[in-house]
């Protein structure tokens, strides 16, 4: 069954087959560009990728850490937050390379020998106070002949990996910053206290050492008369070993003459003995001579008497034997005495004993000679040595005494300047007791917990909550849905005429002529937009509010779009076409990525598409008139066209004819 529309470029008619084709192209390509390309994330099973891990583990305080092979466990476990992941098979270098060059990997990642020295020197450089830090790095190889998109999905989840990796390890590190930042703190809060302390310990210090030039002072004073009574003192030790010397002198005259005199004495024993002798032999004389006397005064007392009898015959006999009787008498007396006393134990003993007394006396005075001579040697050489070498040693003191004045002295001066000294360390002390405990406070202190928490938050400071599970954001649909309806516009004046081939002879208006020509076109486009919006309904499930607001945007857009078409066709021909489809490309280059070339951007932003585009995207007022503004100029262009195209010169009839 044939339609009353005019086939353009042919004189066939145009079928129901024809109209449906073209409704349904936009249709067929937008349904098919968003089924492959809406969430392509949710089919990532459907890749396979190769993980070479040749990470080499580093032990860390007794602890092995394989990095790589955590980083490939984390790749093949995928994340919470994604619907599926690729299928992931870990390879070896050789097998990777021949599954790239076959096509049975999609992509190889490839963790270096070097990745966790890499990955954990930034947090060794910290521990040690040096050293350099390298970053760790995992290389994402893809084949040459691979799909597109195929890199950058392998490349996002490489990069998601590496940064997950990266934020588990600086949240480590942070927290164990943030753990040193507690333990600085009481170390600093100890040396505070430690400080406070010693600041008292210097003022007492300072008090102390305040006393001190008064005490060396007296000491200086001490000294001085310690060196002069030393000095006197070696001088008086002096004059006691000239004296010692001299009495060493006397007791060896003594010792001598006491030598000499025993040996006299012991010569003189013998003589004693006879003397003994003697005196024993006078006492018996004696006895002798008493008996003699008493018998010669008796005899001469007779003859006294006789003579002295009356009458006296002699007188002078008389008196001369009385005087001789009495003198005899007293002899006899005076010899019985002596015989007496000397034969009296006491004295005939002491006689006895006399001459052993003697020749004692002799051998003690021989003992104490030697004695004395000994003394003589001891004296002389205690004033040689004891005495002159306390004198020398005095003499010492008394420099030394000296020396200790004049340093006793420095030492008051000394101590002066110390305490003033120690005096400003206390100070300073104090002050720094002060800047440290400031420090102390200063430093923040956080526990186990907290510090947990904050470095969780300070190695990952920036979250999104926009979705990041997909390539494509949620602008891909209506750039698509735009684009299909343009090119669906450019389909149908691919099929139709722009304008009747009768333009010339028809009797109707050139307006009339134009709406006639757009009225199906209209239709058909109306009709793309209202399946284009059905089949992105299927796939990504809209609300109502925004469905509703999609499909009238799609539905006018078609009706516009096909409205410019019959504009560039009418006025341009086949060149028309040419220019529709360059606008079909400027469109998805220009709707795809933000980097374009500022001058691109500007005229991808002064396309018919560029409303049907913002309006797809949220629907607005302004979008719908700039698609109504586009469609009624248009509509103006081609009815110009059709007016130009009714006025020819004889030479066109007559080649027509």
């Amino acid at each position: 069954m044939t339609l009353p529309i005019e086939r353009a470029r042919s004189r066939k008619p145009i079928t129901w087959l024809t109209i449906l084709g073209v409704l349904l192209l936009p249709a067929a390509v937008g349904g098919i560009l968003v089924a492959a390309l809406q969430n392509p994330t949710e089919r990532l099973e459907s890749m396979t990728a190769a993980i070479v891990n040749l990470d080499e583990p580093v032990t860390i305080d007794d602890q092995v850490t394989p990095l790589g092979r955590q980083l490939a466990a984390g790749l093949v476990e995928g994340s919470d937050d994604l619907d599926s992941n690729l299928t992931w098979v870990i390879s070896n270098e050789e097998d990777a390379a021949d599954g790239l060059a076959d096509g049975s990997y999609q992509a190889v990642i490839t963790i270096p020998e070097e990745f966790s020295a890499a990955a954990t020197s930034a947090g060794q450089a910290i521990s040690d106070g040096g050293g350099e830090a390298e970053q760790a790095t995992i290389a994402v190889t893809t084949p040459d002949d691979g799909l597109v998109a195929d890199d950058l999905i392998t490349g996002q989840i490489a990069d998601v990996a590496a940064s997950t990796m990266g934020t588990m390890l600086s949240e480590a590190t942070t927290e164990n910053i943030l753990v040193g930042f507690t333990t600085i703190g009481d170390q600093i809060g100890e040396a505070a206290d430690g400080a406070l302390k010693l600041a008292n310990g210097a003022r007492d210090a300072a008090t102390g050492a305040a006393a001190i030039p008064k005490g060396a002072t007296k000491l200086a004073s001490g000294a001085g008369e310690l060196g002069s009574g030393a000095s006197s003192l070696a001088t008086g030790l002096d004059t006691i070993a000239g004296k010692t010397r001299e009495a060493a002198a006397g007791a060896a005259q003594i010792g001598s003459g006491l030598t000499g005199g025993g040996n006299q004495l012991q010569q003189s024993v013998a003589g004693t003995q006879q003397l003994v002798g003697a005196i024993q032999g006078a006492s018996a004389s004696a006895q002798s001579a008493a008996n003699g006397s008493a018998a010669l005064a008796q005899k001469l007392g007779a003859l006294a008497q006789t003579a002295c009898t009356p009458p006296i015959a002699d007188q002078d006999e008389c008196t001369l034997f009385t005087s001789l009787a009495k003198d005899a008498g007293a002899v006899a007396t005076s010899a019985g005495t002596a015989s007496g006393v000397l034969n009296s134990p006491k004295v005939a003993g002491g006689i006895a004993a006399l001459p052993g007394s003697l020749s004692t006396i002799a051998s003690s005075m021989t003992q104490a000679g030697a004695g004395a001579t000994q003394l003589s040697g001891g004296l002389t050489q205690l004033a040689d040595q004891g005495i002159a070498a306390s004198a020398t040693g005095a003499r010492g003191i008394a420099t030394g005494a000296t020396q200790l004045s004049d340093g006793a002295t420095a030492l008051a001066d000394g101590t002066t300047e110390l305490a003033t000294g120690i005096d400003t360390l206390a100070t300073g002390t104090g002050d720094l007791a002060g800047g440290l405990r400031t420090a102390s406070d200063s430093l923040p202190s956080f526990s186990d917990s907290d510090s947990k928490s904050l470095a969780s938050v300070i190695a990952d400071p920036v979250s999104s909550n926009s979705s990041m599970d997909t390539i494509f954001g949620p602008t891909a649909i209506p750039l698509l849905a735009a684009v299909v309806l343009w090119f669906g516009g450019l389909a149908t004046f691919i099929v139709m005429r722009a304008h009747t081939a009768r333009t010339l002879t028809s009797r109707r208006s050139s307006a009339a002529l134009t709406l006639r020509a757009f009225a199906p076109a209209a239709l058909i486009g109306a009709g793309q937009g209202l399946l284009v919006s059905l089949i992105v309904q299927i796939v990504a499930s809209y609300d109502a509010a925004a469905w509703w607001a999609f499909a009238g945007t799609a539905v006018l857009a078609g009706m516009a779009f096909a409205a410019v078409n019959q504009a560039l066709v009418a006025l341009f021909g086949g060149v028309g076409r040419w220019i529709s489809a360059l606008v079909g490309v400027l469109a998805v280059a220009t709707g795809l990525i933000s980097t374009v070339p500022g001058w691109l951007s500007s005229i991808g932003a002064a396309l018919p598409t560029a409303p049907a585009f913002a309006g797809l995207i949220a629907g607005s007022g302004s979008a719908v008139a700039a698609l109504v503004v586009w469609g009624v100029l248009s509509l103006v262009a081609t009815t110009l066209a059709v007016t130009l195209r009714r006025t020819t010169s004889a030479k066109a009839v007559l080649a027509t004819a």
